[in-house]
């Protein structure tokens, strides 16, 4: 048997990668992908892909820390440019700004991931299909 046996069709990242950003199922896009803030659900409760393979681990945080970093960058520019504040106003709104636009893009990030591992067929997303 040659390696054109054993091929897989490929599942589509890109929509993939949109359901991921809403946090839906990337096979379905109808079931929650999260039961809890960044607890992936084992199995999609709408359409029963097993969700438990995947290996987000660390980067979900990392691609947050860089769209998070240059979003405030850009914003810490403005501010100064434009409205020169009190260091101190300025370090809360960016600090009150930057956790609340990290908790707001993690599990994002995290749904992403997991839909780019599920249409890649990485981590045993693969085996059943």
């Amino acid at each position: 048997m040659s390696d054109a046996d054993f091929q897989i069709d490929d599942r589509p990242t890109k929509p993939a990668i949109m359901r991921g950003l809403r946090c839906k199922c990337p096979n379905c896009g109808v079931g929650q992908l999260f039961a809890k803030y960044l607890k992936v659900t084992d199995t999609c409760p709408s359409c029963e892909e097993e969700l438990f393979h995947h290996r987000a681990d660390d980067g979900p945080a990392y691609l947050t820390i860089l769209i998070v970093g240059h979003i405030l960058g850009f914003v810490i520019h403005f501010m100064w440019v434009q409205f020169r504040p009190e260091p101190w106003v300025m370090a809360t709104s960016l600090t009150i700004g930057a956790v609340a636009l990290s908790l707001f893009l993690l599990p994002r990030m995290k749904g992403m991931v997991v839909a780019i591992q599920w249409a890649r067929r990485m981590h045993g997303f693969g085996h059943n299909g």
